[in-house]
């Protein structure tokens, strides 16, 4: 049977999966920045607030009955719980936990959330192997470095294509971090590189379920697969990311060699992480953050005759859920961010409890949405006015929200957030100790210290 086997690739691509091997291993510790050096520990201590936050999640629930009938080896923490199973399993979980409450970092380039792969990858490994935070800061900031720069390439071809490209990429980053922390040559990194790119994981239809947070686990445990069959010798491809058949040239139409090269060593895709104040898909944001500055002028529910929302056509093609049945569905609701802006001034994970998503209020609220698409707005941006019952007209535009690049969360801020996850499950005394550790995380002489602290 003919089949049609034309294939429209690049057959001159340059080397990247031996560029980046290189790179990973033999990058300087600490070469780069204190600046980026800070934003590795915050983006670690969001993650790992996100994980002990979502820890006994039903998700959670699932997915560690499922690890357990494995049988695991009790080798590594899983984040905000007192089991412990082998290292793969907790990249898993974590990975997943993290992801959860959609609350996590995001590289707003590409909307990848890295850490969730990588840094679910590392603190296993780290706990297993006894590494120092430095090793594991190093690999963090690295791992980061490939599975972004990665989704620049490919982005957002890729992900209009319908990959979730935090699974996707997250997959090499982990890899790389991992290859890093246990020490691999460039040949060896190579092959880890070579081997995750095998197995990208992650479909958008996904999103508003468990398999949405599935994703960075899943990528977390393939990543970290990856490096050690290749610290034992398992082969890939050397050109497994560049070649016609090849991740890059698979997975998208578009394939920007130069974002893996250029200012590779100098410029760190960490420092353009953000963090989110609101537990919810990140398009989101800006119109939550319109509805919070509506109440904040003293606009309330019981004044609002209708909310004319405009956005960027993305906005509701990611998030257009006009009646989510739960909390997860919700995160994917731009009607529910805008109700529970206005309604709560706030958008963390409390408010996308089960309960509060089918509240009579806030399904009234969120039916007086009226969305438009308006492409000449950015999708970082939103413009809303409350139309009142007494027939005025109260108007926010908002060109950035708060925790963008332009609008970044503070220290101070991250620490309450963090504080409003772990408090609740692992008490004031252990998240106040566990939160030091985090800031202190580059000098830790070995991580199981902090890996303990994580358990209840």
């Amino acid at each position: 049977m003919a089949r049609n086997t034309q294939v429209q690739a690049d057959h001159n691509a340059p080397p990247i999966t031996r560029i980046l091997a290189e790179y990973v291993a033999n990058h300087p510790s600490r070469g780069w920045s204190d600046a980026v050096d800070h934003e590795a520990h915050r983006t670690f201590l969001n993650w790992l607030g996100c994980a002990v936050g979502a820890a006994h999640h039903e998700a959670a629930d699932a997915a560690l009955a499922a690890v357990k009938v494995l049988q695991p080896a009790p080798q590594a923490s899983i984040a905000g719980r007192a089991e412990k199973v082998d290292i793969a399993s907790a990249a898993l979980v974590n990975g997943i936990t993290s992801h959860t409450f959609d609350f996590d970092d995001t590289h707003l380039k590409t909307i990848i959330h890295p850490a969730g792969p990588v840094a679910s990858a590392l603190l296993a490994l780290a706990e297993h192997t006894g590494a120092s935070g430095r090793q594991l800061i190093d690999a963090l900031v690295l791992g980061i470095d490939v599975a972004c720069r990665a989704g620049n390439m490919v982005y957002p071809e890729h992900y209009d294509r319908g990959w979730h490209i935090t699974g996707t990429t997250g997959v090499l980053g982990a890899a790389a971090g991992c290859a890093r922390l246990l020490g691999l040559n460039a040949d060896q990194t190579q092959m880890a590189l070579g081997i995750a790119a095998s197995q990208p994981v992650g479909l958008r239809e996904q999103f508003g379920t468990m398999t949405k947070p599935f994703h960075p686990g899943a990528a977390a445990r393939a990543g970290l697969m990856s490096a050690l069959l290749a610290q034992q010798g398992f082969t890939a491809s050397l050109k497994a990311l560049e070649a016609p058949r090849g991740f890059a040239q698979v997975v998208s139409t578009k394939q920007a060699w130069n974002e893996i090269t250029d200012e590779l060593g100098q410029r760190f895709e960490i420092s353009f992480n953000s963090y989110k104040p609101f537990a919810c898909g990140i398009v989101i944001h800006p119109s939550i953050d319109a509805c919070v500055q509506l109440r904040e002028q003293g606009v309330s529910a019981e004044q609002i005759e209708r909310i004319e929302l405009k956005v960027h056509s993305l906005v509701l093609e990611l998030t257009g859920k006009k009646e989510p049945a739960d909390g997860l569905a919700a995160k994917f609701s731009v009607y529910h961010g805008c109700a529970a802006g206005l309604i709560f001034g706030k958008a963390t994970e409390d408010e996308y409890a089960n309960d509060i998503v089918n509240r009579a209020d806030m399904v009234a609220l969120r039916r007086k949405v009226v969305a438009t698409v308006d492409d000449a707005i950015d999708e970082a941006s939103a413009d809303v006015t409350a139309v009142l019952a007494d027939g005025r007209r109260v108007h926010v535009f908002v060109e950035h929200a708060i925790g963008s690049l332009e609008r970044p969360m503070t220290d101070a801020m991250l620490e309450a957030k963090f504080r409003g996850m772990s408090d609740p499950i692992l008490g004031a005394e252990r998240s106040t100790q566990l939160l030091a550790a985090c800031w202190q995380l580059g000098g830790a002489a070995d991580l199981r210290g902090l890996a303990a602290l994580t358990r209840p």
